[in-house]
Protein backbone atom coordinates (compact mmCIF):
# COMPACT_ATOMS: atom_id res chain seq x y z
CA UNK A 1 0.00 0.00 0.00
CA UNK A 2 1.42 2.99 -0.84
CA UNK A 3 0.22 5.95 0.34
CA UNK A 4 -0.25 9.34 -1.09
CA UNK A 5 -1.14 12.79 0.02
CA UNK A 6 -4.56 13.48 0.45
CA UNK A 7 -6.83 17.02 1.28
CA UNK A 8 -9.65 14.83 3.05
CA UNK A 9 -9.92 16.22 6.25
CA UNK A 10 -8.57 14.60 9.03
CA UNK A 11 -8.02 14.20 12.67
CA UNK A 12 -4.67 14.80 13.24
CA UNK A 13 -1.68 14.16 16.13
CA UNK A 14 1.51 12.91 16.69
CA UNK A 15 2.58 9.77 14.20
CA UNK A 16 -1.45 9.47 13.95
CA UNK A 17 -3.78 10.03 11.29
CA UNK A 18 -7.51 9.90 11.67
CA UNK A 19 -9.31 10.21 8.26
CA UNK A 20 -12.86 10.83 8.18
CA UNK A 21 -16.05 9.66 7.27
CA UNK A 22 -18.33 12.15 5.39
CA UNK A 23 -19.97 14.53 7.46
CA UNK A 24 -22.56 16.78 6.26
CA UNK A 25 -21.16 19.82 8.47
CA UNK A 26 -18.16 19.46 6.59
CA UNK A 27 -19.62 18.77 2.93
CA UNK A 28 -17.66 16.33 0.45
CA UNK A 29 -15.08 17.04 -1.97
CA UNK A 30 -16.60 15.87 -5.18
CA UNK A 31 -14.48 12.57 -7.40
CA UNK A 32 -14.17 13.06 -10.94
CA UNK A 33 -18.01 12.63 -12.63
CA UNK A 34 -17.26 9.23 -14.43
CA UNK A 35 -16.40 7.40 -10.69
CA UNK A 36 -18.97 9.49 -9.13
CA UNK A 37 -22.20 8.31 -8.15
CA UNK A 38 -24.79 10.45 -7.20
CA UNK A 39 -24.52 14.07 -4.65
CA UNK A 40 -20.47 13.44 -5.06
CA UNK A 41 -20.04 9.83 -3.03
CA UNK A 42 -17.15 8.07 -4.96
CA UNK A 43 -17.86 4.20 -6.09
CA UNK A 44 -15.61 1.70 -5.28
CA UNK A 45 -14.18 -1.73 -6.26
CA UNK A 46 -12.75 -4.71 -4.24
CA UNK A 47 -12.19 -7.93 -5.66
CA UNK A 48 -12.44 -11.19 -3.42
CA UNK A 49 -10.56 -14.37 -4.24
CA UNK A 50 -11.37 -17.75 -2.85
CA UNK A 51 -8.76 -21.07 -3.78
CA UNK A 52 -9.34 -24.83 -5.25
CA UNK A 53 -13.29 -23.84 -6.53
CA UNK A 54 -16.23 -24.97 -5.32
CA UNK A 55 -18.87 -27.73 -5.20
CA UNK A 56 -20.54 -26.51 -8.20
CA UNK A 57 -23.81 -28.35 -7.62
CA UNK A 58 -24.41 -26.57 -4.17
CA UNK A 59 -23.18 -23.04 -5.48
CA UNK A 60 -25.73 -22.63 -9.18
CA UNK A 61 -29.06 -21.15 -8.58
CA UNK A 62 -31.78 -23.84 -10.43
CA UNK A 63 -33.38 -20.59 -12.26
CA UNK A 64 -32.28 -17.84 -14.38
CA UNK A 65 -32.82 -14.42 -14.09
CA UNK A 66 -34.58 -12.74 -11.20
CA UNK A 67 -32.93 -14.46 -7.67
CA UNK A 68 -35.97 -15.88 -5.88
CA UNK A 69 -34.28 -17.89 -3.31
CA UNK A 70 -30.28 -17.96 -2.54
CA UNK A 71 -29.85 -22.02 -1.19
CA UNK A 72 -26.77 -23.85 -0.57
CA UNK A 73 -23.58 -22.22 -0.41
CA UNK A 74 -24.93 -18.69 -1.43
CA UNK A 75 -27.67 -19.08 1.39
CA UNK A 76 -25.77 -16.79 4.27
CA UNK A 77 -26.59 -14.05 1.44
CA UNK A 78 -29.87 -14.43 1.36
CA UNK A 79 -30.06 -11.05 3.54
CA UNK A 80 -28.64 -9.01 0.43
CA UNK A 81 -30.19 -10.62 -2.18
CA UNK A 82 -31.22 -7.53 -3.67
CA UNK A 83 -27.38 -6.72 -4.23
CA UNK A 84 -26.20 -10.04 -5.29
CA UNK A 85 -25.51 -10.98 -9.16
CA UNK A 86 -24.86 -14.47 -9.78
CA UNK A 87 -22.64 -14.56 -13.05
CA UNK A 88 -22.50 -17.77 -14.13
CA UNK A 89 -20.75 -19.44 -17.66
CA UNK A 90 -17.35 -17.06 -17.49
CA UNK A 91 -13.93 -18.39 -18.25
CA UNK A 92 -10.36 -17.67 -17.70
CA UNK A 93 -8.87 -19.72 -21.23
CA UNK A 94 -5.74 -18.21 -20.18
CA UNK A 95 -5.70 -20.32 -17.03
CA UNK A 96 -5.99 -23.42 -18.79
CA UNK A 97 -2.50 -25.13 -20.05
CA UNK A 98 -2.47 -23.83 -23.25
CA UNK A 99 0.59 -26.33 -24.12
CA UNK A 100 2.11 -25.15 -20.39
CA UNK A 101 1.15 -28.82 -18.89
CA UNK A 102 0.24 -28.82 -15.01
CA UNK A 103 -0.20 -25.60 -12.90
CA UNK A 104 -3.40 -25.21 -12.68
CA UNK A 105 -3.77 -23.18 -9.14
CA UNK A 106 -0.85 -21.22 -9.81
CA UNK A 107 -2.71 -20.38 -13.07
CA UNK A 108 -5.94 -19.31 -11.57
CA UNK A 109 -4.84 -16.70 -8.83
CA UNK A 110 -2.44 -15.26 -11.16
CA UNK A 111 -4.88 -15.05 -14.38
CA UNK A 112 -7.92 -14.28 -12.62
CA UNK A 113 -7.64 -10.31 -12.42
CA UNK A 114 -4.92 -10.00 -15.18
CA UNK A 115 -6.45 -12.14 -18.38
CA UNK A 116 -3.04 -13.09 -19.39
CA UNK A 117 -0.83 -16.36 -19.42
CA UNK A 118 2.15 -16.79 -16.76
CA UNK A 119 5.25 -17.28 -18.09
CA UNK A 120 5.82 -20.86 -16.50
CA UNK A 121 9.28 -20.59 -14.61
CA UNK A 122 9.95 -20.94 -10.48
CA UNK A 123 12.94 -18.10 -11.30
CA UNK A 124 12.83 -14.82 -11.13
CA UNK A 125 11.50 -14.17 -14.93
CA UNK A 126 8.10 -14.30 -13.56
CA UNK A 127 6.01 -12.86 -16.12
CA UNK A 128 1.86 -12.34 -16.28
CA UNK A 129 0.48 -8.69 -16.99
CA UNK A 130 -1.11 -5.73 -14.86
CA UNK A 131 -4.26 -6.84 -12.81
CA UNK A 132 -7.74 -5.30 -13.44
CA UNK A 133 -7.31 -3.38 -9.79
CA UNK A 134 -4.30 -1.33 -10.71
CA UNK A 135 -5.80 -0.50 -14.22
CA UNK A 136 -8.32 1.17 -12.06
CA UNK A 137 -6.14 2.81 -9.83
CA UNK A 138 -4.05 3.93 -12.15
CA UNK A 139 -7.08 6.05 -12.78
CA UNK A 140 -8.39 6.86 -9.91
CA UNK A 141 -5.81 6.46 -7.14
CA UNK A 142 -4.69 9.97 -7.50
CA UNK A 143 -7.81 11.24 -5.66
CA UNK A 144 -6.92 9.21 -2.28
CA UNK A 145 -4.14 8.33 0.32
CA UNK A 146 -3.38 4.96 -0.82
CA UNK A 147 -4.10 4.32 -4.89
CA UNK A 148 -4.83 0.27 -3.99
CA UNK A 149 -5.17 -1.50 -0.52
CA UNK A 150 -4.20 -5.40 -0.90
CA UNK A 151 -5.22 -7.53 1.98
CA UNK A 152 -4.74 -11.51 2.45
CA UNK A 153 -4.92 -14.28 5.17
CA UNK A 154 -2.46 -16.17 3.96
CA UNK A 155 1.38 -15.15 3.54
CA UNK A 156 2.93 -16.37 0.23
CA UNK A 157 6.04 -16.81 -0.97
CA UNK A 158 8.02 -14.35 -4.11
CA UNK A 159 9.94 -17.05 -5.30
CA UNK A 160 10.37 -21.20 -5.53
CA UNK A 161 8.93 -23.28 -7.21
CA UNK A 162 4.66 -23.65 -5.87
CA UNK A 163 3.08 -25.71 -8.33
CA UNK A 164 4.02 -27.75 -11.37
CA UNK A 165 6.86 -25.27 -12.07
CA UNK A 166 4.98 -22.12 -11.24
CA UNK A 167 6.92 -19.58 -8.77
CA UNK A 168 5.05 -19.06 -5.86
CA UNK A 169 4.45 -15.62 -6.81
CA UNK A 170 1.93 -16.59 -8.99
CA UNK A 171 0.01 -18.73 -6.57
CA UNK A 172 0.51 -16.21 -3.75
CA UNK A 173 -0.64 -12.69 -5.37
CA UNK A 174 -3.64 -11.48 -6.84
CA UNK A 175 -2.80 -7.71 -7.53
CA UNK A 176 0.46 -7.03 -9.96
CA UNK A 177 1.59 -3.75 -10.88
CA UNK A 178 2.97 -4.65 -13.61
CA UNK A 179 3.48 -7.85 -15.77
CA UNK A 180 6.66 -8.76 -13.36
CA UNK A 181 5.86 -7.25 -10.37
CA UNK A 182 3.22 -8.15 -8.02
CA UNK A 183 1.64 -5.58 -5.15
CA UNK A 184 2.26 -8.16 -1.68
CA UNK A 185 -0.57 -8.40 0.09
CA UNK A 186 -0.79 -7.34 3.62
CA UNK A 187 -1.77 -10.41 5.86
CA UNK A 188 -0.90 -8.75 9.67
CA UNK A 189 -4.38 -6.54 10.88
CA UNK A 190 -2.11 -4.91 12.64
CA UNK A 191 0.38 -3.50 10.23
CA UNK A 192 -2.88 -2.62 7.92
CA UNK A 193 -4.01 -0.17 11.12
CA UNK A 194 -1.02 1.03 11.38
CA UNK A 195 -0.53 2.01 7.58
CA UNK A 196 -4.47 3.30 7.48
CA UNK A 197 -4.02 5.82 10.96
CA UNK A 198 -0.86 6.12 11.12
CA UNK A 199 0.86 9.93 10.28
CA UNK A 200 3.56 9.94 7.45
CA UNK A 201 6.28 11.17 9.67
CA UNK A 202 8.24 7.40 10.01
CA UNK A 203 9.93 8.81 13.51
CA UNK A 204 6.88 9.84 14.54
CA UNK A 205 5.28 6.95 13.88
CA UNK A 206 7.45 4.89 15.55
CA UNK A 207 7.17 6.43 18.78
CA UNK A 208 3.45 6.94 18.51
CA UNK A 209 3.34 3.15 18.16
CA UNK A 210 5.61 2.74 20.87
CA UNK A 211 3.85 4.97 23.11
CA UNK A 212 0.69 3.29 22.53
CA UNK A 213 1.87 -0.26 23.41
CA UNK A 214 3.68 0.67 26.74
CA UNK A 215 0.89 2.86 28.27
CA UNK A 216 -2.03 0.79 26.31
CA UNK A 217 -2.93 3.89 24.72
CA UNK A 218 -5.31 4.09 21.22
CA UNK A 219 -4.59 5.62 18.84
CA UNK A 220 -7.92 7.88 19.51
CA UNK A 221 -6.35 9.19 22.87
CA UNK A 222 -3.56 11.21 20.08
CA UNK A 223 -6.27 12.95 18.32
CA UNK A 224 -8.68 13.44 21.36
CA UNK A 225 -8.06 17.07 21.00
CA UNK A 226 -8.63 17.77 17.17
CA UNK A 227 -11.86 15.61 17.66
CA UNK A 228 -13.15 17.66 20.70
CA UNK A 229 -12.53 20.90 18.65
CA UNK A 230 -14.14 19.11 15.25
CA UNK A 231 -16.96 17.94 17.57
CA UNK A 232 -18.20 22.05 18.13
CA UNK A 233 -18.86 22.66 15.07
CA UNK A 234 -20.38 19.86 14.05
CA UNK A 235 -24.39 19.29 14.11
CA UNK A 236 -26.15 16.80 16.40
CA UNK A 237 -26.68 14.24 13.66
CA UNK A 238 -22.82 14.33 12.24
CA UNK A 239 -21.61 14.15 16.31
CA UNK A 240 -23.42 11.13 16.35
CA UNK A 241 -22.35 9.91 13.42
CA UNK A 242 -18.77 10.98 14.17
CA UNK A 243 -19.08 9.03 17.56
CA UNK A 244 -20.46 6.30 15.53
CA UNK A 245 -17.37 6.21 13.79
CA UNK A 246 -14.55 6.35 16.29
CA UNK A 247 -16.47 3.83 18.23
CA UNK A 248 -16.20 1.41 15.40
CA UNK A 249 -12.03 1.87 14.97
CA UNK A 250 -11.86 1.61 18.40
CA UNK A 251 -13.29 -2.08 18.81
CA UNK A 252 -11.00 -2.74 15.88
CA UNK A 253 -8.07 -1.56 17.54
CA UNK A 254 -9.21 -3.80 20.52
CA UNK A 255 -9.66 -6.73 18.65
CA UNK A 256 -5.74 -6.05 17.37
CA UNK A 257 -4.49 -5.43 20.63
CA UNK A 258 -6.23 -8.58 22.17
CA UNK A 259 -4.48 -11.00 19.11
CA UNK A 260 -1.17 -9.18 19.79
CA UNK A 261 -1.09 -10.43 23.47
CA UNK A 262 -2.34 -13.68 22.67
CA UNK A 263 0.84 -13.87 20.10
CA UNK A 264 2.95 -12.62 22.38
CA UNK A 265 4.79 -15.76 22.71
CA UNK A 266 7.49 -17.39 20.68
CA UNK A 267 5.56 -19.78 18.05
CA UNK A 268 6.30 -23.86 19.10
CA UNK A 269 9.84 -24.30 17.58
CA UNK A 270 10.84 -21.38 16.61
CA UNK A 271 12.31 -18.23 17.99
CA UNK A 272 9.85 -16.14 16.16
CA UNK A 273 6.70 -14.44 17.46
CA UNK A 274 3.80 -14.58 15.20
CA UNK A 275 2.27 -11.81 13.15
CA UNK A 276 1.72 -9.06 16.02
CA UNK A 277 -2.03 -8.58 15.23
CA UNK A 278 -3.02 -11.75 13.53
CA UNK A 279 -5.91 -13.47 15.62
CA UNK A 280 -5.20 -17.35 15.90
CA UNK A 281 -9.01 -18.27 14.16
CA UNK A 282 -9.09 -18.09 10.77
CA UNK A 283 -12.92 -16.37 11.15
CA UNK A 284 -11.22 -13.65 13.59
CA UNK A 285 -8.76 -12.70 11.17
CA UNK A 286 -10.84 -12.85 7.85
CA UNK A 287 -13.40 -10.23 9.68
CA UNK A 288 -10.59 -7.92 11.55
CA UNK A 289 -9.79 -7.56 7.62
CA UNK A 290 -12.91 -7.12 6.54
CA UNK A 291 -13.65 -4.50 9.13
CA UNK A 292 -10.63 -2.34 7.46
CA UNK A 293 -12.26 -2.85 4.46
CA UNK A 294 -14.95 -1.49 5.18
CA UNK A 295 -12.94 1.51 6.94
CA UNK A 296 -10.69 2.47 4.26
CA UNK A 297 -14.15 2.85 2.13
CA UNK A 298 -16.07 4.47 4.64
CA UNK A 299 -13.19 7.81 4.44
CA UNK A 300 -12.28 7.02 1.21
CA UNK A 301 -8.82 5.87 2.33
CA UNK A 302 -8.99 4.35 -1.07
CA UNK A 303 -11.58 2.96 -3.52
CA UNK A 304 -9.32 -0.14 -5.15
CA UNK A 305 -9.00 -3.01 -2.37
CA UNK A 306 -7.99 -7.03 -3.11
CA UNK A 307 -8.48 -9.83 -0.75
CA UNK A 308 -8.15 -13.09 -1.64
CA UNK A 309 -9.60 -15.33 1.39
CA UNK A 310 -6.41 -18.22 0.97
CA UNK A 311 -3.73 -18.65 -1.54
CA UNK A 312 -4.71 -20.57 -4.65
CA UNK A 313 -3.67 -24.34 -4.15
CA UNK A 314 -4.05 -23.38 0.27
CA UNK A 315 -4.21 -26.77 2.17
CA UNK A 316 -5.83 -25.16 5.38
CA UNK A 317 -8.12 -27.36 7.37
CA UNK A 318 -11.32 -26.04 8.73
CA UNK A 319 -11.41 -27.83 12.28
CA UNK A 320 -13.79 -25.51 13.59
CA UNK A 321 -16.62 -26.49 11.03
CA UNK A 322 -15.55 -30.02 11.44
CA UNK A 323 -13.68 -30.69 8.62
CA UNK A 324 -10.12 -31.40 9.49
CA UNK A 325 -9.18 -32.35 5.99
CA UNK A 326 -6.97 -29.77 4.03
CA UNK A 327 -8.74 -27.60 1.73
CA UNK A 328 -7.03 -29.02 -1.35
CA UNK A 329 -6.75 -32.47 -0.57
CA UNK A 330 -10.57 -32.38 -0.38
CA UNK A 331 -10.90 -30.02 -3.60
CA UNK A 332 -9.66 -33.69 -5.23
CA UNK A 333 -12.95 -35.38 -4.41
CA UNK A 334 -13.18 -37.93 -6.92
CA UNK A 335 -17.36 -37.55 -6.67
CA UNK A 336 -17.10 -39.15 -3.39
CA UNK A 337 -20.36 -37.41 -1.35
CA UNK A 338 -18.50 -37.42 1.65
CA UNK A 339 -15.84 -35.22 0.35
CA UNK A 340 -18.15 -33.13 -1.39
CA UNK A 341 -20.10 -32.28 1.39
CA UNK A 342 -17.04 -31.06 3.54
CA UNK A 343 -16.27 -28.57 0.54
CA UNK A 344 -19.82 -27.12 0.41
CA UNK A 345 -19.23 -26.78 4.13
CA UNK A 346 -15.83 -24.58 3.42
CA UNK A 347 -17.40 -23.05 0.28
CA UNK A 348 -20.42 -21.93 3.21
CA UNK A 349 -18.11 -20.85 5.73
CA UNK A 350 -16.67 -18.63 2.74
CA UNK A 351 -19.35 -17.06 1.90
CA UNK A 352 -20.78 -16.79 5.80
CA UNK A 353 -17.77 -14.39 6.46
CA UNK A 354 -18.42 -12.80 2.73
CA UNK A 355 -22.05 -11.95 4.16
CA UNK A 356 -20.62 -10.61 7.40
CA UNK A 357 -18.70 -8.03 4.94
CA UNK A 358 -21.72 -7.21 2.56
CA UNK A 359 -23.66 -6.08 5.55
CA UNK A 360 -20.71 -4.05 7.17
CA UNK A 361 -20.84 -2.21 4.18
CA UNK A 362 -24.82 -2.34 4.23
CA UNK A 363 -25.24 -0.32 7.49
CA UNK A 364 -22.23 2.63 6.81
CA UNK A 365 -24.46 5.28 5.64
CA UNK A 366 -23.29 7.69 2.54
CA UNK A 367 -23.81 11.28 2.04
CA UNK A 368 -26.67 10.97 -0.46
CA UNK A 369 -28.78 9.01 2.15
CA UNK A 370 -27.30 5.29 -0.02
CA UNK A 371 -25.44 2.98 2.09
CA UNK A 372 -21.71 1.91 1.50
CA UNK A 373 -22.99 -1.41 -0.51
CA UNK A 374 -25.36 0.88 -2.69
CA UNK A 375 -21.89 2.51 -4.30
CA UNK A 376 -19.58 -0.60 -4.60
CA UNK A 377 -19.09 -3.06 -6.89
CA UNK A 378 -17.49 -6.40 -5.03
CA UNK A 379 -16.17 -9.28 -7.39
CA UNK A 380 -15.94 -12.84 -5.77
CA UNK A 381 -14.50 -16.25 -6.41
CA UNK A 382 -12.48 -18.55 -7.92
CA UNK A 383 -10.59 -19.05 -11.18
CA UNK A 384 -11.43 -22.33 -10.66
CA UNK A 385 -14.94 -23.75 -11.24
CA UNK A 386 -14.44 -27.54 -9.85
CA UNK A 387 -11.78 -28.24 -7.96
CA UNK A 388 -11.60 -31.84 -9.05
CA UNK A 389 -11.68 -31.26 -13.14
CA UNK A 390 -9.36 -28.33 -12.43
CA UNK A 391 -11.41 -26.34 -15.19
CA UNK A 392 -11.19 -22.58 -15.62
CA UNK A 393 -14.77 -22.31 -17.39
CA UNK A 394 -18.03 -21.76 -15.79
CA UNK A 395 -16.49 -20.21 -13.01
CA UNK A 396 -18.06 -19.21 -9.30
CA UNK A 397 -18.42 -15.27 -9.83
CA UNK A 398 -20.62 -13.19 -7.83
CA UNK A 399 -20.98 -9.23 -8.22
CA UNK A 400 -22.29 -7.83 -5.13
CA UNK A 401 -23.09 -3.83 -4.86
CA UNK A 402 -25.20 -1.43 -6.87
CA UNK A 403 -21.90 0.53 -8.21
CA UNK A 404 -23.91 3.95 -7.61
CA UNK A 405 -26.93 2.49 -9.56
CA UNK A 406 -25.30 1.50 -12.40
CA UNK A 407 -25.67 -2.30 -11.45
CA UNK A 408 -29.20 -3.73 -10.98
CA UNK A 409 -29.05 -6.78 -8.63
CA UNK A 410 -31.01 -9.73 -7.94
CA UNK A 411 -30.18 -11.62 -10.79
CA UNK A 412 -28.65 -15.30 -11.87
CA UNK A 413 -27.21 -14.34 -15.29
CA UNK A 414 -25.94 -16.70 -17.46
CA UNK A 415 -23.55 -16.94 -20.50
CA UNK A 416 -23.50 -19.77 -22.69
CA UNK A 417 -20.37 -22.11 -21.72
CA UNK A 418 -19.61 -22.88 -25.74
CA UNK A 419 -19.10 -19.45 -26.31
CA UNK A 420 -16.32 -19.12 -23.64
CA UNK A 421 -17.42 -15.68 -22.41
CA UNK A 422 -14.25 -14.22 -20.76
CA UNK A 423 -14.06 -13.00 -17.11
CA UNK A 424 -11.73 -10.33 -18.50
CA UNK A 425 -15.29 -8.68 -20.09
CA UNK A 426 -17.03 -8.01 -16.99
CA UNK A 427 -13.40 -6.14 -15.65
CA UNK A 428 -14.39 -3.94 -18.68
CA UNK A 429 -18.21 -2.90 -17.32
CA UNK A 430 -16.22 -2.20 -14.12
CA UNK A 431 -13.39 -0.13 -15.97
CA UNK A 432 -16.63 1.84 -17.49
CA UNK A 433 -18.20 2.67 -14.05
CA UNK A 434 -15.41 3.38 -11.98
CA UNK A 435 -13.84 6.29 -15.18
CA UNK A 436 -11.17 4.33 -16.07
CA UNK A 437 -12.63 2.45 -19.45
CA UNK A 438 -10.47 0.74 -21.81
CA UNK A 439 -11.29 -1.36 -25.43
CA UNK A 440 -9.45 -4.46 -24.17
CA UNK A 441 -7.74 -6.13 -21.06
CA UNK A 442 -6.19 -9.47 -21.39
CA UNK A 443 -7.92 -12.03 -23.17
CA UNK A 444 -11.61 -9.45 -23.12
CA UNK A 445 -13.90 -9.94 -26.09
CA UNK A 446 -16.08 -7.18 -25.55
CA UNK A 447 -17.68 -5.24 -22.55
CA UNK A 448 -19.90 -7.57 -20.49
CA UNK A 449 -23.58 -6.35 -20.40
CA UNK A 450 -24.51 -6.65 -16.39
Amino acid sequence: MKARVTRRTMLKGVGTAVALPWLESLGFAAAPPAATAAAGVPRRVAFLYVPNGVNMDAWTPAETGKLTKLTGILEPLSPFKEHVNVLTGLALDKARANGDGPGDHARAMSVFLTGRQPRKTSGADIRVGMSADQHIAAAVGDNTRFPSVELGIERGQQAGNCDSGYSCAYSSNLSWRGESTPNAKETDPKAVFERLFGGNDPKELAAARAKRELYSKSVLDFVAEDANQLNKTLGQGDRRKLDEYLTSVREVEQRIEKARQANSAPLPKTDMPAPAGTPKEVQDHIRLMCDLLVLTFQTDLTRVVTFPIANDGSNRPYKMIDVPEGHHDLSHHGSDPKKLEKIKKINTFHTEQLAYLVGKLKGVKEANGSSLLDNVMLVYGSGIGDGNRHNHDDLPVLLIGKGGGTVTGGRHLTFPKKSDTPLMNLYLALFERMGAPTVRFGDSTGVLSI
